[in-house]
Order: C-alpha cells, then sequence, then structure tokens
C-alpha cells in the first residue's frame, strides 16, 4: 500500500470521525470529550508534519478508521447512518470551493493563528475557543456553497452554544477535507477505489493495533 493512500485513508478518518460527532451534537446536545480534543487539534495544527500529526498520531483517529471501513462496506442494508455519508459530500464539495478562493483561505488561516493563544491557555474544547471558530465558520465558510446543512434535535438545535460547537466541529470537518485534497484524493476514489480505501482502513488498524 502506497504510502500517500495510507495517508488519504487517514485524512479520511478524520473527516468522517468529525461528522459524526457532529451528528452527536445536533442528536443529544452532547459531545464526546477525546473526540471533540482530537477534531479542535487538528484544526489548530496549522503546521503539523505530516498526516497523522494533525490528529496527534493515529490511535487519536481509532473510532473513525472503524467507522470509514464501516461505511464503505456497506452493502444493501445501506450504512447504520444514511446521513453521514451525504454530510460528507456535502463538506468536500464545500472543500473544493473554500481552497479554490485565496481570500477566504487566508482569512480562516489568520482566524485560526489569532486564536492559537487563547486555545493553549484555556484549552481547545473551552466553551469560548469553541464559540470563537463557530463565528469564524459563520464568517466564512457559511458563505460558499453547497451549505453544509445539519439535522438533529430542534431543542439542541435552537441552543446558541450546541450550534456553535457544530460550527466548530464542520471546522475540523473541512480541515480533514483538505488535507484528503492535499493527499491527492478526489471523489473519484469512491467510485474506483472504494474497497481499496475500506480495506487500507482495516489494514491501518490492524497494523497499528487499533482494532
Amino acid at each position: 500500500m502506497s504510502a500517500s493512500m495510507e495517508q488519504r485513508v487517514i485524512a479520511l478518518a478524520g473527516l468522517v470521525q468529525a461528522l459524526a460527532q457532529v451528528r452527536r451534537i445536533a442528536d443529544t446536545g452532547q459531545a464526546d470529550n477525546a473526540i471533540l480534543d482530537t477534531a479542535m487539534g487538528s484544526v489548530f495544527r496549522v503546521d503539523a508534519d505530516s498526516v497523522e500529526a494533525v490528529y496527534d498520531g493515529l490511535p487519536a483517529v481509532r473510532p473513525g478508521l472503524r467507522l470509514l471501513a464501516e461505511q464503505l462496506g456497506a452493502t444493501q442494508t445501506g450504512p447504520k447512518d444514511p446521513l453521514l455519508p451525504k454530510l460528507a459530500m456535502a463538506v468536500m464539495q464545500l472543500e473544493r470551493n473554500f481552497s479554490r478562493n485565496g481570500s477566504m483561505l487566508q482569512k480562516v488561516h489568520d482566524g485560526i493563528t489569532a486564536l492559537q493563544s487563547q486555545a493553549g491557555e484555556h484549552g481547545r474544547t473551552h466553551p469560548d475557543v469553541l464559540a470563537a471558530v463557530g463565528r469564524l465558520y459563520t464568517e466564512t465558510l457559511s458563505h460558499l456553497t453547497p451549505r453544509v446543512m445539519v439535522q438533529g434535535n430542534p431543542h439542541y438545535l435552537g441552543q446558541a452554544d450546541v450550534v456553535a460547537e457544530i460550527r466548530a466541529v464542520l471546522m475540523a470537518a473541512v480541515r480533514s477535507a483538505v488535507l484528503w485534497r492535499q493527499m491527492g484524493g478526489s471523489l473519484w476514489d469512491f467510485l474506483l477505489r472504494r474497497g481499496e480505501l475500506r480495506q487500507i482502513a482495516e489494514q491501518l488498524a490492524r497494523s497499528h493495533g487499533l482494532t
């Protein structure tokens, strides 16, 4: 298996892991603290040396690797969460438009850089940090198409802090989508290399003792 394909799969695992968290927050109003920390860590590691380092190592994307293999291996029964693949496709399409917009790329980069000290002082999952990243998403990515529409429990989707957290994790999902494309990934992979992607996700998990 090529290193580049491994890196693509790791980025995809980060993507689906973040989006599964978005779905969880939207449905329950509660985040998994460890996964939330991984997602927000990926946002703030703008100059990481490797894809693995973006997530602070492969063990942190264990849920994502399992979920990715599960989603790619879904057959006639369909995925366990049919909204997750749709959400992933929307984020990948959004990332394409984002990556072509130089001024917005710079604005997001500057915004994240400006929040580094606050995240370092209070923690990257502090409510104020999540709110700030959520505002940055609103001021930038939410103006692009397609708009990522998140379904969930109206009770929680009506709460400002929950919505801010969802937007912050969506920023992390876009970060992973950017990595995926930087590693050579494209939507064609899901048509032509779906089985290979699933196999690599499973092999990565086994080879690193994650299963």
